[in-house]
């Protein structure tokens, strides 16, 4: 039989050790092996397999199941105020590029005209914008 550390040692020297690799993570990012995004297309069809069968599986369901809401609350809310809002101040340029075509799409809709409150007419002006942000993100004409 094969000798097999103790999971309490395992899990101690993972929790120690592990964190002081920060440096090893941004080194592995900067000079990667390979290419991301080139490696990531070119595992698409992997992905897609792999997706199929954890919906053939039911795995999604089943993970979520076994998780329970009361880890993913507790775990979002140890992990995630801080890194949410370190990942708004690093991202507000990116979220600018993608939010802006968007807001020049709404700018340009000529609206229909406003109606009294609850005016089923008014639906036409949710419409028109609806029409535009659709036009925009599926590129149709």
């Amino acid at each position: 039989m094969a000798e097999v550390k103790s999971l309490s040692k395992v899990q101690e020297k993972w929790t120690r050790v592990t964190p002081q690799r920060a440096e090893d993570y941004r080194l592995g990012i900067e000079s990667p092996r390979r290419d991301w995004g080139a490696s990531a297309i070119a595992a698409k069809e992997s992905h897609k397999a792999a997706m199929m069968a954890a919906g053939t599986s039911d795995a999604y369901a089943k993970g979520i199941a076994k998780a329970g809401t009361g880890k993913w609350k507790s775990k979002a809310l140890a992990k995630g105020p801080g890194r949410f809002a370190e990942g708004v101040m690093v991202g507000g340029e990116d979220y600018g590029k993608g939010v802006g075509p968007y807001l020049e799409a709404i700018a340009a809709v000529v609206m229909p005209p406003r109606f009294p409150r609850r005016d089923p007419r008014n639906n036409a002006r949710v419409l028109a914008i609806d029409n535009a942000l659709a036009k925009k993100k599926t590129g149709a004409t």
